[in-house]
């Protein structure tokens, strides 16, 4: 019995990382799709000089993709690239942070379903890293915010877990996701937050989709906030970042 052919899918990708492949020629990604969220998918000769697919396929390209779906991973038959972010690749710290944002998404977002929200956030936040509009530990933030809110780890900020009071002074715990006020702020790992970091962060996480990068702070309050969401990130996911590891080396380093 003959088989039903292949049927194409099109679809806007970002590429966020690229993996060894048996071929020389081949290349090996990972794709975070408006359609189908993170896939895997092979360019066949993307490694080849004259390739059409050699700048489209590397890391933090976005394309418009035809791919084929193959036994284990897609096949792409096209990509036209739509955005490349060349800037990025002109600054070692910022191109680090953006290479953190692709493990981060790599590790958050969700397998062959639409993730229409997660490619725009990491977009909007390559587009504000490339054009240096806005802070970069802003714009971290708010990516691990967000993302982390997205796939269901949405801290309660309302007001004291306890006794329900909203205003500042309040402390937040990271393992917890919570905050308390100052008579029930003995968290061991609880961290005072100000009344405008909260007001940021429950911006980015309770606010608008289309306005979630829409905010301004000072740069000690942008160290702050960065610092408080980091810590919430890596207690909730018990995970180690290298990228982000090696994003710290950098700031430390003056780079």
């Amino acid at each position: 019995m003959a088989t039903a052919p292949q049927q194409h899918l099109m679809t806007d990708g970002l590429i966020l990382r690229e993996y060894e492949s048996p071929s020389e020629a081949d290349r090996f990604v990972a794709i975070l799709t408006r359609e189908r969220g993170l896939i895997r998918a092979s360019a066949r000769g993307a490694k080849r000089p004259k390739s059409r697919f050699g700048s489209s396929t590397q890391q933090l390209c976005y394309a418009r993709l035809s791919l084929i779906p193959g036994r284990d991973k897609y096949i792409i038959e096209d990509a036209q690239p739509q955005e490349v972010f060349f800037s990025l690749r002109q600054d070692v710290e910022r191109l680090a942070l953006a290479q953190y944002f692709c493990e981060l998404a790599l590790h958050l977002c969700p397998t062959d379903v639409p993730a229409p929200q997660h490619l725009r956030l990491v977009l909007n936040a390559l587009h504000y890293l490339a054009t240096g509009e806005k802070d970069p530990l802003q714009i971290k933030s708010v990516v691990e915010a967000r993302l982390l809110a997205l796939e269901g780890y949405t801290p309660d900020l309302t007001g004291c877990a306890h006794c329900g009071v909203a205003e500042a002074p309040l402390w937040f715990s990271p393992v917890a996701g919570t905050l308390a006020c100052a008579a029930h702020g003995g968290a061991e790992d609880a961290m005072e937050v100000s009344a405008v970091v909260l007001a940021a962060l429950r911006h980015i996480v309770y606010g608008d989709f289309e306005r979630c990068f829409a905010f301004q702070l000072s740069a000690a309050d942008c160290a702050a906030l960065a610092t408080l969401v980091e810590r919430f990130l890596l207690a909730q996911q018990q995970h180690r970042y290298t990228t982000l590891d090696f994003y710290h080396t950098l700031r430390m380093e003056g780079l």
